[in-house]
């Protein structure tokens, strides 16, 4: 029998695989997942109707061009329908993004630390990745402009940024965006947006209208609290659309997720109403940590950034012992979700007891 083996790209031996944020485990029988931030809140009763009516004929294959869905964020932002893409969550449409444009010599600029899936998703599209330190935790928008290349197709902007919660405002962004050639695509990445309450961070569906080159993704994964369907979309000019479009695998939006991402578009102030608490849950999560001690940027999102250091996975280790799973990122720091009272309550009192502040 012969010994040879199939073989794979070069690119896998070395290749970091996605690792999504850990379920915690607790001897006491409580525990609390503040690791991936999602929503606290179970779906509404009028979503769920939609997903159950839904089930009855899921033995046929979803609209792949998500007719309904599309029109439905259409006219919920007010765009035409030929600027929506939508995608197996923002990360697949991030991942359709990078197909589109990614090929050995393209580049792809992004923040550093920003999205973790950036790298990993540019790496399969043959893409070379151009990491810009964050400055003061967040964009450092003029160095990002001064990485920008001929080779530059594609610059991801994450607002608010993910896992720092900071956010750039209008003016700097806009002043960004002036600078950035006609040839290289700008993705608002704001999976986040709905959390948003600084007056000064600009709305990218508004931005985006005048310039070709701009493209903003959204996400029911979060503030909508279907993280569980996998369902996003981008919105960006007709041939942005098109190519991400194209790119997307076939049927990878359930007739499950495009039923309940509908039903979440029409009971919207329902939903806006529990994000309000989390918000307001966040503020107070993150005044009580700054009155222990601890240094935590400001926020947009719906999670609070601590640098850590080398005291990351030890941070980390504390929250586990009580039941509670954080997301560290090694050497850096750990990026918390706000949950519940409950599990915000049992947080601030491992960060309270933890022998050291940031």
């Amino acid at each position: 029998m012969s010994e040879a083996r199939p073989r794979f790209r070069a690119l896998l031996e070395t290749f970091p695989a996605y690792k999504p944020g850990r379920i915690p485990s607790s001897a006491t029988g409580r525990s609390h997942k503040l690791s991936s931030n999602e929503s606290p809140h179970g779906p509404l009763p009028s979503v769920t109707e939609a997903i159950a009516e839904a089930a009855l004929g899921i033995n046929r294959y979803p609209d792949n061009s998500a007719e309904a869905l599309t029109a439905a964020i259409a006219e919920r932002f007010g765009v035409p329908r030929e600027h929506v893409a939508v995608g197996c969550g923002s990360v697949g449409v991030t991942q359709q993004l990078l197909e589109a444009v990614g090929e050995p010599g393209a580049d792809v600029v992004y923040a550093w630390r920003s999205f973790e899936a950036y790298p990993t998703l540019a790496d399969l599209a043959a893409a070379t990745s151009v990491r810009v330190p964050l400055r003061d935790e967040t964009h450092d928008l003029a160095a990002m402009a001064d990485a920008i290349t001929p080779h530059t197709r594609l610059v991801f902007v994450c607002n608010p940024n993910n896992p720092t919660g900071t956010v750039v405002h209008a003016a700097e962004l806009e002043a960004f965006l002036d600078r950035v050639p006609g040839h290289c695509l700008v993705v608002l990445d704001e999976a986040y947006r709905e959390y948003i309450r600084d007056a000064a961070v600009p709305d990218g569906m508004l931005l985006y209208r005048d310039r070709p080159n701009v493209a903003v993704l959204r996400t029911f994964s979060k503030a909508y609290g279907l993280a569980g369907l996998r369902v996003g979309f981008m919105i960006g000019h007709e041939p942005v659309a098109a190519a991400v479009r194209k790119t997307m695998l076939p049927f990878t939006v359930s007739c499950l997720a495009q039923a309940a991402a509908i039903a979440s578009l029409a009971a919207e102030p329902e939903l806006l109403a529990r994000v309000e608490e989390t918000v307001k849950e966040r503020n107070r999560v993150r005044e009580t940590l700054a009155s222990d001690g601890w240094k935590v940027p400001p926020t947009e999102a719906n999670f609070v950034w601590l640098r850590l250091g080398d005291h990351t996975a030890s941070f980390a280790e504390a929250c586990e012992r009580s039941g509670i799973a954080v997301r560290p990122f090694a050497g850096e720091g750990a990026r918390v979700s706000i949950g519940t009272p409950e599990a915000n309550d049992e947080f601030l009192a491992v960060a309270r007891a933890y022998p050291r502040r940031n």
